[in-house]
């Protein structure tokens, strides 16, 4: 359970903020909430979320982040068992924000975004972070055969296996950290910083060691926004540049975990609105079946193209339909 009004307004006591005014920021699509307090002369982020294990993962994380010189959030505040968390407050120039006002400096920052991700992967991920592995990545897939509308339950039932075995003929690659959640609507752009410090980082318990490719895949395969083709291919080949990678392994990569994600976004997704109630996740499952089908497109993956047709209804007009006539009616399971 979530911190009560009155342990958060006690929590925000004990550390100096009880004078502050509170303003809700926009949330994510876990149990987690934002506010930002404004203080006298400094703000800060409170995050209230379910007590437990997370805290302590992000505070692992975000420790070691900021030992690498990268801008992830200082931590002001922390009652791990309360579920409370003060945070230093990055502002409002989100990515998502930027690229909604200026279209135009598209190129710019996923430049900035690919410099990152490759000063990230060039350190040995921290120990402590669970590895992500072929069977893993196939595991993830499992919540759309459980939540997204199907067509044939059996060959859902193999989407899960097939996604590990082909990620298990992928090229050898070292693990890296992988934010997991890696995209424009959590990268705050802080232009007083340089380099990759550039990117305040945001929504990254869920932090992993995987595949390279995973976090590109995330950033420019974007579930919320769509990302030009020619700012996606240039990007791609300069990751591949920089890390001395070859191109064509790369693509063969980028294609498969873009398709395992896509198949986990949609069965989450289709979770969020049927389950947790919340419809408007049901206009962007259209974005992520275009992104699975470019994907899928891959000659490599011709295996998992027939599985997928097989398996799942298109999301036409129809079916989006029925899905927000059912929302919030499905139990959990």
């Amino acid at each position: 359970m979530a911190a009560t009004e009155p342990e958060i307004a006690a929590f925000l006591h004990r550390h100096g903020w009880s004078a502050a005014q509170r303003s809700p920021l926009a949330g994510d699509a876990s149990a987690r909430r934002y506010d930002r307090l404004q203080g006298e002369t400094t703000t800060a982020v409170l995050m209230i979320a379910p007590p437990g294990e997370e805290m302590t993962r992000f505070q692992r994380i975000d420790a070691w982040l900021l030992a690498q010189g990268f801008s992830a959030p200082r931590i002001l505040a922390l009652e791990a068992d309360a579920g409370l968390m003060l945070l230093e407050d990055f502002g409002d120039d989100q990515l998502a924000r930027l690229l909604h006002r200026a279209p135009a400096d598209e190129a710019r920052y996923y430049a900035a975004i690919t410099d990152f991700l490759c000063d990230l992967h060039r350190l040995p991920p921290p120990e402590f972070v669970p590895r992500l592995d072929a069977e893993g990545l196939g595991a993830l897939v499992t919540i759309t055969r459980d939540w997204y509308p199907l067509r044939d339950a059996a060959a859902a039932e193999a989407l899960a296996p097939l996604v590990t075995r082909l990620c298990q003929g992928l090229a050898p690659l070292p693990p890296v950290l992988s934010l997991r959640d890696f995209h424009a609507e959590n990268v705050i752009w802080l232009p007083g910083r340089s380099g990759s410090a550039r990117l305040g980082l945001l929504d990254f318990q869920d932090a992993v060691a995987t595949h390279p490719v995973y976090d590109l895949v995330s950033a420019l395969q974007d579930a919320r926004r769509d990302v030009s083709a020619s700012v996606i291919a240039a990007e791609k080949a300069r990751y591949a540049r920089l890390r001395g990678l070859d191109p064509q392994e790369l693509d063969r990569a980028f294609a498969l975990i873009g398709a395992q994600r896509a198949l986990r976004i949609l069965g989450i997704f289709a979770r969020l609105c049927l389950c947790l109630g919340k419809p408007s996740y049901v206009a962007l499952i259209p974005r992520v079946w275009q992104q699975l089908q470019h994907n899928l497109a891959q000659d490599s993956l011709a295996p998992l193209r027939q599985m997928v047709t097989q398996a799942l209804l298109p999301p036409d007009t129809a079916l989006l339909e029925r899905m927000r006539q059912q929302c919030g009616q499905h139990p959990m399971r």
